[in-house]
């Protein structure tokens, strides 16, 4: 089941608010959803976000994909910030390029020692002047 974060349409005639809800992308706009995240009331002065940041960045840790508006509205909450953060934490036993290029263990392990490459026999060359 592919989850989008998008809007849901709410309010009267002309007058909209949304909700901020995490659904099937193959149901409707309005239709049935998983989860409400947030709310965004655009016509109000500023515009209103309200976003429960923790519950959006489990949904964006699950796969879920936000529209365009559903992730403008996450940066100006935050949510958008941490799950960047929390996407872009490495473990730490992964090497680096720098690490690999000089040779050299990434942290918290110990260098191992290669084993010489055997060299294959060399074959006995022919004497130079007999061409038969």
């Amino acid at each position: 089941m592919a989850v989008k974060l998008r809007l849901m349409r709410m309010g009267k005639k002309k007058q909209p608010t949304y909700r901020i809800v995490a659904a099937d992308s193959h149901s409707p706009r309005d239709g049935r959803f998983i989860e409400i995240v947030g709310t965004y009331a655009p016509r109000a002065e500023p515009s209103a976000v309200s976003v429960d940041n923790a519950r959006a960045v489990a949904w964006l840790e699950k796969g879920a994909q936000p529209t365009e508006t559903v992730r403008k509205l996450l940066e100006i909450s935050g949510a958008w910030g941490e799950y960047s953060a929390s996407r872009t934490v490495k473990p730490a036993r992964t090497r680096t390029r720098a690490s690999r290029v000089a040779g050299k263990a990434p942290a918290g392990k110990a260098p191992t020692k290669k084993a010489p490459a055997k060299k294959a026999p060399a074959k006995a060359a022919a004497p130079a002047g007999d061409d038969a």
